[in-house]
């Protein structure tokens, strides 16, 4: 059994067939899903599909491409959100210098002062949202769920003070030994989602053969990032299978093994309520 600890069903890629996902998803031995949020209104959507159905969970957060969105008051909001007992961690919350202001503009004007300041404004946005929803995470006792992209010294330079104080786990990871290394020596954990089926994907595919047990667990990310032979499709909670039964022959694992392992690492990440 496996269980999807990043999907996105509060997004309309589900709205026509939610159901139907979620049969296909447990007839393919995924039993448990932690549906995220990306801003306020998300993470209410999230709650609601937690409190309404006995195999999702939830993560409530402001995702980093959203957080120069952020309304005042939003931290009384996801305080108020995570009382939920469905509420399992913060997040997704972090950095993303990658989708910034002027990648968004033609080559010819991203380098104009303007693009400078606007993407400043929004990294400075960022790393706030970030260190805040970190503060709150330890003041309630919740670890967090982090999207990095592009961003991963600062990451580190915010998420450090609170080492010891909350976990984190990089999801989506698709980096080095050496980037988790950093991570898993301070109790942090990774997270692969279909990234790991690409062809392209040798150095993460190198990371998960060499990461020690009980330090990663799989995701979808869905409705983004299908897995091979899914590529190009809309990804679904299903599809946590198929990455960790590639995820299994990396390491050369028998699969129920791994998800055995991945749940039980998942268990004491999440803290799940027995009911």
């Amino acid at each position: 059994m496996w269980t999807d600890t990043h999907c996105h069903l509060d997004f309309p890629d589900f709205s026509g067939d939610f159901q139907e996902v979620i049969s296909r998803a447990q007839e393919a031995g995924v039993t448990r899903f932690i549906t995220i949020g990306t801003t306020v209104e998300s993470s209410r959507r999230a709650v609601a599909l937690a409190e309404s159905h006995p195999a999702i969970f939830a993560a409530v957060g402001i995702h980093p491409n959203n957080a120069h969105l952020a309304p005042p008051g939003y931290l009384e909001e996801l305080r108020t959100l995570a009382a939920s007992r469905r509420v399992v961690a913060l997040g997704e919350m972090g950095l993303d210098h990658h989708y910034l202001p002027s990648s968004k503009l033609p080559e010819s004007e991203r380098q104009s002062r303007e693009a400078a300041r606007a993407d400043q404004t929004v990294r400075e946005a960022q790393e706030r949202v970030f260190g805040e929803q970190l503060a709150l995470a330890a003041e309630l006792g919740l670890n967090v769920v982090v999207h990095e992209r592009d961003a991963w010294d600062p990451a580190l330079r915010i998420l450090t003070p609170f080492n010891g104080k909350l976990r984190a786990v990089f999801h989506c990871f698709g980096k080095s030994v050496a980037h988790a290394r950093q991570l898993l020596d301070h109790s942090h954990l990774v997270s692969f989602t279909g990234i790991l089926t690409f062809k392209n994907a040798g150095i993460v595919q190198e990371t998960a053969r060499q990461i020690p047990d009980g330090t990663f667990f799989v995701e979808t990310d869905c409705p983004f990032l299908a897995p091979v032979p899914h590529r190009g499709k809309r990804a679904e909670p299903a599809h946590a299978a198929v990455v960790g039964r590639f995820l299994a022959g990396l390491r050369a694992s028998p699969p129920e093994a791994l998800a055995a392992q991945t749940e039980e690492t998942a268990a004491g990440f999440f803290r799940f309520p027995e009911h």
